[in-house]
């Protein structure tokens, strides 16, 4: 489909519409027969992740029948509702029209036609759009969205990725089901300059699948991103470079050799069985994984115990490939691109909160363990393993390397004394220093053995990087300089 012609795109996509908008239902727009079901959940769900909007302008772009611009009227100052088949704009006309805030278009988006005036709209919002253009149509499309969109203001899209959600039989199915980084990819290197010579780009805000298709469809390639307008130089920081530095597409990889696959912490499923062990978990229990990785600690909870699991990382490249594993497995997981720090879920969401060697990037742990205590219930437990260090002043080596990581280490006691000052109780705060060197020692072996796989699948400079940096640790857990610490604790 990536050859095929832009006209012959418009015409190939018009036509697929045309054929399925013969009942303007909401079956016939999801391609779905669990429509009105889904619907029932999902709609409220993707409307809690939009921005605030109240008396904003917000342009719908292929808005449908209206399912959405009905309820983004409600808030809205303007809602301008767009789609390019004429009796779908008509319906939503019919069904909203009595609405005095809402300006119906029937206009293809990716008409050079369609002008909108520059830094207009105060929330651009569109589900289930870019995938029925090509890869072409979406980078233009990208770059005229953040030249109409104010300066702060937001772009929300919603995509299937990766394969077919909805059952409905099609003749033919020109959609493009691409994969989530291909969207990152073309919103993040978008850039626009005005007038006066100020550059934009957007950054993103959050990155999550659709809880209600997780639930009810053990499928996670319902995708959707929000991101802000922001000044060009402002959008630097810590996922920056978690994504550029510490966990390039390629140290992911990198490290899933080492680890096993699924997964980027110490002793991949091995160490994971032990833990998870720990938690007694039960059938249809909420557990929050602050820190996912690439997902296999979520897909052997969600497997093997029934829970539903909700996966958070910084990282959008670690969200991409945990996304990317899912594909086939039909289990619970959600997987979001979200900062722990500034998360918010209602007091009283999770049985368990589980972390694995991720917390040693945040330095106010006693304000996140306060936050884990909010989010827990009655009774419920954290598990979590992480980077320590001896107690005193860390040598001037092991004091660099902190620094350079930019980690907050404590020892392992004055660890287990903040989840005690936080709330919990029963806290177990042991050191698994002997642990942690037998696992490093162990995959550094494995490493060493598969030498010529390993810098022919990558290279010798990563094959260095790994082997140097494992016997590194060696030494600094052998000196005691570094520790491994795991806790356990209870919610009261």
């Amino acid at each position: 489909m990536a050859t095929v012609v832009n006209g012959e795109e418009r015409e190939i996509q018009k036509n697929y519409w045309v054929e399925h908008s013969v009942d303007l239902t909401v079956e016939a727009m999801m391609l779905d027969s669990m429509a009105s079901d889904l619907d029932k959940e999902e709609r409220p769900e993707v409307l809690s992740l939009l921005p605030p909007y109240e008396g904003k302008t917000v342009l719908e772009l292929g808005a449908g029948i209206g399912r959405f611009t009905g309820e983004l009227v409600k808030k809205a100052g303007k809602v301008i509702a767009l789609d390019f088949i004429e009796s779908v704009v008509k319906k939503n006309e019919s069904n909203n029209g009595h609405h005095k805030n809402v300006e119906f278009m029937c206009a293809d988006v990716t008409s050079p036609d369609l002008k909108f005036e520059a830094e207009s709209i105060d929330l651009i919002f569109s589900n289930w759009l870019l995938m029925y253009l090509s890869d072409k149509e979406v980078e233009n499309i990208a770059e005229r969205l953040l030249k109409w969109v104010k300066v702060g203001g937001h772009i929300f899209f919603r995509e299937s990725c990766f394969h077919q959600s909805g059952d409905h039989k099609r003749k033919s199915n020109p959609t493009h089901y691409r994969e989530p980084r291909f969207y990152t990819k073309v919103f993040k290197e978008c850039h626009v300059s005005n007038e006066s010579g100020n550059s934009y780009e957007l950054s993103l805000v959050g990155s999550k699948c659709i809880g209600a298709y997780v639930r009810n469809k053990k499928n996670q390639n319902q995708i959707c991103w929000i991101w802000q307008k922001v000044n060009a130089e402002d959008d630097k920081g810590f996922q920056k470079f978690l994504d550029n530095v510490q966990y390039k597409s390629s140290g992911i990889l990198r490290y899933e050799r080492i680890f096993g696959q699924g997964f980027v912490s110490t002793g991949g499923i091995d160490t994971t069985k032990e833990f998870v062990a720990m938690l007694d978990l039960k059938a249809g229990q909420k557990v929050l994984d602050v820190g996912c990785g690439i997902g296999g600690g979520d897909f052997y909870m969600a497997e093997n115990f029934d829970v539903d699991v909700v996966g958070i990382d910084l990282s959008v490249n670690m969200i991409s490939f945990a996304l990317e594993r899912s594909i086939g497995l039909k289990c619970s997981v959600e997987f979001e691109v979200a900062d722990c720090t500034k998360k918010s879920y209602p007091d009283n969401t999770f049985d368990v909160i589980y972390s694995r060697d991720t917390i040693l990037h945040i330095q106010d742990k006693p304000a996140l363990f306060r936050t884990f205590y909010k989010w827990l219930k009655p009774g419920g437990k954290v598990l979590i393993s992480d980077y320590c260090r001896k107690s005193g002043k860390p040598s001037q080596d092991f004091a660099e390397y902190i620094k350079q990581r930019g980690y907050d280490l404590h020892d392992v006691e004055t660890y287990g004394q903040m989840l005690k000052d936080a709330g919990f109780g029963d806290v177990i705060a042991e050191d698994r220093t002997d642990q942690f060197r037998e696992v490093l020692q162990r995959e550094l072996e494995r490493v060493e053995k598969e030498k010529e796989e390993f810098i022919q699948d990558f290279s010798q400079e990563d094959y260095d990087d790994i082997v140097g940096g494992w016997k590194s640790k060696l030494v600094r857990t052998g000196s005691g300089e570094q520790k491994w610490g795991l806790f356990v604790a209870k919610k009261k």
